[in-house]
């Protein structure tokens, strides 16, 4: 199946039926009252996230969606027919965007999460209601609320725990493919990756997603190669695995590090606050003393932690795995801290508040001393 990750679609809603004028005809009853129903509320638009989507390739060549109008009302003080919604389901990690404002109007994250995009129009008032004293055959009914349109974007990002970083060919599909159950397509030329694959894989008691995502050139945050178009799904990433081919120079080992930092900085500077984890791949086809000589050097310019794998062999890959793990387990920690602080936030202002309506309640059966 091919991966869409974004896709323009126009929504409307459906307008609401209009009332009838109608008035009661039966026999014996010559002059009967006004007896017209209400139209009935057009169909919204609702977004559903599912888990068993991973595209939004259904909306590559269906842009358009609009609900129905609700029925008209009718006689005897019948109401028009409901009209149903129009359910549009969405990978989880979707994102609703406003087209002419840019707004995020919704971030799908959960499965099963729904979100009205556009209320259907309310529905118009039966001539029924419209009778009083002075007025007993009203001839007019209310028409129905139009609904709502608008253009939005969908924009999907993945939602993942590790996000590989690298150059083409730097072996992250050999190393999705051997510590979990993804296949993605290997050969030995940049870009075989075209599009992401997920892999989940365990280690000891933490179950972890891993995307391995189209590798990355020089000039990636401007739209260079392919890689570009999957930036922004690193931003959900709890870290990032960076591997480098361990083949090349010391230098240009080093040089690869900070040329694809460089570009998360430029795409967005919130991804170079990430964790990461470091890893020299390909180490089958390295000299061990080679290997070493460069593991120390790299380690001595970037200060950071260097591990050294073969994923073909599957040597030393339990080090970087467990790694992995520890951020992971550590990021849900704090995502779940930060999750009850919000709730308790949001309980406080709530009582808060409805303490501000009791207030308000005992204000208003207050006498003022001038009236007495």
């Amino acid at each position: 199946m091919k991966f869409l990750d974004e896709a323009k679609i126009f929504i409307k809603s459906g307008d609401g039926g209009a009332g009838a004028v109608s008035f009661r005809r039966e026999k014996y009853i010559p002059r009967g009252g006004p007896d017209g129903g209400d139209g009935q509320r057009g169909g919204s638009v609702i977004f559903v996230a599912s888990e068993s989507m991973n595209t939004l390739i259904d909306y590559r060549y269906v842009q358009h969606f609009k609900a129905t109008r609700g029925g008209h009302g009718m006689g005897r003080l019948r109401s028009g027919k409901s009209s149903d919604d129009i359910i549009l389901k969405v990978p989880v990690g979707t994102q609703v965007i406003d087209d002419e404002t840019d707004e995020i109007l919704c971030d799908m994250l959960e499965d099963g999460q729904t979100y009205t995009a556009l209320k259907g129009g309310e529905g118009g008032r039966g001539n029924a209601h419209f009778k009083s004293s002075t007025h007993q055959a009203p001839r007019f009914s209310g028409d129905g609320f139009p609904g709502e349109e608008k253009w939005v974007w969908l924009k999907l990002k993945l939602i993942a725990d590790v996000g590989f970083l690298g150059y083409p060919n730097a072996g992250k599909s050999t190393f999705i493919s051997s510590v979990s159950n993804a296949k993605p397509k290997i050969a030995d030329y940049p870009f075989t990756t075209l599009q992401p694959h997920l892999g989940m894989v365990r280690v000891h008691s933490t179950d972890m997603v891993l995307a391995d995502l189209p590798g990355l050139i020089e000039g990636a945050a401007e739209g260079h190669g392919l890689g570009h178009r999957f930036l922004k799904h690193m931003s959900r990433c709890a870290v990032l695995l960076h591997l480098i081919d361990a083949t090349t120079s010391k230098e240009e080992i080093v040089d690869a590090y900070y040329t694809l930092r460089d570009e998360l900085v430029r795409y967005d500077e919130g991804l170079a606050d990430k964790n990461e984890v470091v890893a020299l791949t390909k180490i089958d086809a390295v000299d061990e003393e080679d290997l070493a000589e460069k593991k120390a050097y790299i380690e001595e310019e970037t200060g950071v932690k260097v591990h050294v794998i073969s994923s073909v062999t599957k040597k030393n890959l339990d080090g970087v795995l467990n790694d992995l793990a520890e951020i992971v387990d550590a990021e849900r920690v704090k995502k779940a801290e930060r999750a009850a602080l919000a709730q308790e936030e949001k309980d406080a202002k709530e009582k808060e508040l409805s303490r501000e309506d009791i207030y308000i309640e005992e204000d208003e059966d207050e006498v003022p001393d001038w009236e007495l």
